[in-house]
C-alpha cells in the first residue's frame, strides 16, 4: 500500500526531496531477488530516500513490486511513478553517525 504509515504532509515532503534523485537500484528480468533486496537495503542505509527503477524486462505489477521491496527491507513506499519506485527508511539514531538525517514534518 503506497505511503502506509506516512502522513500526507510527510509524503509530499519526501516527494520533493526525491524529485532530483536518480535511481540507484534497477530491478531486472529476474525480478525481486534476495540480492536486489540487499542492494536496496544498503542504499537505504546510506541515503534513507532512494529511487528504484523497474527495468524494461521486469514483468509484474509496479505497485506490488514496490510493496514487496518495501516489506523485504523495512522501508515505506513514498511514490510509484511510471517505472520508478521511491522508498524511504529512516536511519537508526547513532551518536557516531554524523551524516545528515531526513526529519519528517509533524502533522
Amino acid at each position: 500500500m503506497i505511503g502506509a504509515s506516512l502522513t500526507g504532509r510527510a509524503r509530499t515532503y519526501l516527494k520533493s526531496l526525491a524529485h532530483p534523485l536518480e535511481p540507484v537500484v534497477q530491478v531486472g528480468a529476474q525480478g525481486i531477488t534476495d540480492s536486489l533486496c540487499e542492494a536496496v537495503d544498503v542504499a537505504l542505509r546510506d541515503h534513507e530516500l532512494i529511487k528504484v527503477r523497474l527495468g524494461q524486462n521486469f514483468e509484474g505489477d509496479r505497485h506490488e513490486a514496490g510493496d514487496a521491496i518495501a516489506a523485504a527491507t523495512g522501508a515505506r513506499v513514498v511514490q510509484v511513478i511510471g517505472r520508478v519506485i521511491v522508498l524511504f527508511r529512516a536511519r537508526p539514531r547513532d551518536k557516531k553517525d554524523t551524516r545528515p538525517r531526513i526529519e519528517l514534518p509533524r502533522g
